[in-house]
C-alpha cells in the first residue's frame, strides 16, 4: 500500500463515531496504568485498545504521550481510554510535576 494514501480506517471508524466518553475530561498529562484486569461487562478490547494496554502495561505513560505513540487524534484516544476505564482496565492518576520543572515552566513562559 503506498505510504502517502494515509490511514485505511480513518480514525472516527475506530471509535464507531463516537465523539463522547467518560474519557472526555482526561487531561493531556494525565497518567494512566493498566490495572492487570480482565474485561469487565463482555466487553472485548479492540486492536486500538490492547495497543494502549500494551503501552501502559509496564509504566505509567501520559494521554499526550499515548496519542502520539498511536499517531491518532487526542480526541479518539480519549474516547478509547474512556472505554478502558468504563471496563476497569485501566486506572488514571495525575501527573506529578516537581518545583524545579515548574519554575522552569514559569520562566520560559515569562521569556516568551
Amino acid at each position: 500500500m503506498d505510504e502517502e494514501a494515509g490511514p485505511v480506517v480513518r480514525p472516527f471508524a475506530l471509535i464507531g463515531g463516537r465523539t463522547r466518553s467518560s474519557g472526555d475530561t482526561l487531561d493531556l498529562v494525565a497518567m494512566v496504568t493498566a490495572t492487570n484486569s480482565a474485561p469487565s461487562g463482555g466487553f472485548v478490547p479492540g486492536p486500538e485498545h490492547q495497543r494502549i494496554l500494551s503501552l501502559v502495561a509496564v509504566e505509567a505513560t501520559s494521554v499526550a504521550d499515548i496519542a502520539s505513540d498511536l499517531d491518532l487524534p487526542l480526541g479518539v484516544v480519549r474516547v478509547l481510554l474512556g472505554d478502558l476505564k468504563d471496563h476497569k482496565l485501566i486506572s488514571i492518576g495525575r501527573a506529578s510535576a516537581s518545583e524545579r520543572i515548574l519554575k522552569e515552566v514559569i520562566n520560559g513562559l515569562r521569556a516568551l
